[in-house]
């Protein structure tokens, strides 16, 4: 049985009565508080907000003036924290008991490995899961961890095929292409008949998974608790990947923020396609030049010879543990206010983002607006990460690999290998490999 840290309050009640976890992991039920009322609810909440802090955190810092609106006297202390420090950064300070926030923004793959840790309040029984069935059901499945939920989604997203239609109408291509073969064909054209690159793979592990998705293969199995993640199908798949930088079809990834470049060159139309998430339609939206949303084509992830998808993908609001108790009513009206159908509404007006509720689907904001409505059958498409505390972990290993196999030429399946055996050293030692 998992190891229940002594102490760790756990949120219950609409009211936000808290349980804590007693010795021998026995839940006990506090009383229920009375409802609060907002005007009189005081409070200083610290957010860490791990999204764009250009493209997306002025939207989010509108959200708190709205919520300051009707909760005026809840200081929200905004912190931009990078996406690529926060999650090694907050188990730090909650491990230490110190400096970690009130709320945190965490990746999809970071709530099963943060509630194993004992960093994260249950919301079980708690307001915030009192529409539970408004969310949907895979962004939701996130936040689960040993029969507990520990987040509610903010934001559902997976990769895309996005493209410049303008590069391609002028090479001549009438529909953006469905498999990698169509990819290379129209790349390879594109390359022929105008002035800019076919296509940039951004040499990082998460965006080689639609190629490794694409002939049927995984990271692991955690039905049979296996690694499969050298599996001759994500070879395969690799190989794809390789291949179109190998023939002139991409662009060759830099070594030094190949993101970055990939993202300038396809925001000046010197690269005319990309695999990439909704959290950058506000980015090209804006690149003078581009020609805006009606210049921005959005279709599924191509696909290999078992399917075409990209990884579910996405974040949660969460709540440290560590936070005072006094706290708990203002930060779960916080999380309720910014996880709200109008809120997800607001950030998919604004930003493109995908909501996580049904009912904001219902919404005109939502219902209206165009990248929404193309982003539908990509988020349809995606395919499940394993749910797992480790998950978070897998990531480090992948984008090394990434940069050996499509940047320093190492064979696919060697790198795969390598991979593998890091995997059962030091991240899922009790999987067999």
């Amino acid at each position: 049985m998992r190891r229940t840290a002594r102490g760790i309050a756990v949120l219950a009640s609409a009211t936000l009565a808290l349980s804590v976890a007693a010795c021998g992991g026995e839940d006990k039920a506090a009383e229920e508080q009375p409802a609060v009322d907002p005007a009189s609810l005081t409070a200083e909440l610290t957010w860490w907000d791990t999204s764009d802090p250009k493209n997306e955190g002025p939207a989010f810092q509108e959200l708190i003036a709205k919520f300051n609106q009707t909760y005026p006297n809840v200081k929200i202390n905004y912190q931009s924290v990078p996406f690529g420090e926060a999650q090694n950064k907050f188990k730090t300070a909650a491990q230490a008991k110190t400096g970690a926030p009130d709320i945190l923004r965490a990746e999809v793959a970071w709530v099963p490995e943060f509630a194993s840790l004992g960093h994260l309040y249950a919301l079980d029984g708690s307001e915030l899961l009192a529409d539970e069935s408004d969310f949907l059901e895979t962004p939701l499945a996130s936040n689960k961890f040993d029969g507990k939920t520990y987040g509610v989604p903010q934001v559902t997203d997976s990769l895309a095929l996005m493209y410049n239609k303008e590069l391609l109408s002028k090479a001549g291509i009438s529909a953006p292409p469905t498999t990698w073969a169509e990819l290379k064909t129209a790349a390879q054209t594109i390359k022929e008949k105008t002035d800019a690159e076919g296509v940039y793979i951004n040499p990082a592990g998460y965006f080689l998974l639609p190629f490794m998705y694409g002939e049927g293969g995984d990271l692991v199995d955690t039905a049979s608790k296996k690694i499969v993640i050298n599996s001759e199908q994500n070879a395969a798949g690799l190989a794809i990947a390789r291949d179109l930088i190998d023939s002139g079809a991409a662009a060759k990834p830099s070594a030094n923020d190949a993101y970055g470049t990939m993202m300038t060159l396809f925001k000046e139309k010197k690269v005319a396609m990309i695999i990439n998430g909704p959290w950058e339609v506000n980015n090209v939206k804006q690149a003078p030049g581009f020609g805006g949303l009606e210049n921005l084509g959005i279709a599924p992830v191509p696909g290999g010879s078992a399917k075409a998808g990209g990884p579910v993908g996405g974040h949660n609001y969460v709540i440290w543990s560590g936070m005072p108790q006094e706290k708990v009513d203002a930060a779960v009206a916080f999380v309720k206010f910014m996880s709200s159908a109008e809120s997800q509404a607001f950030l998919s007006e604004k930003l493109g983002l995908l909501p996580t509720r049904t009912s904001a689907y219902d919404l005109d904001a939502v219902k209206n607006n165009a990248t929404v409505a193309a982003f539908q059958p990509v988020v349809e498409a995606g395919v499940g990460r394993p749910w797992i505390p480790e998950a978070g972990q897998f990531f480090g290993p992948l984008d090394q690999m990434a940069t050996e196999v499509l940047i320093q030429n190492k064979d696919p399946k060697a790198a795969l290998d390598t991979v593998a055996k890091k995997y059962k050293a030091e991240v899922v030692p009790s999987y067999e490999n």
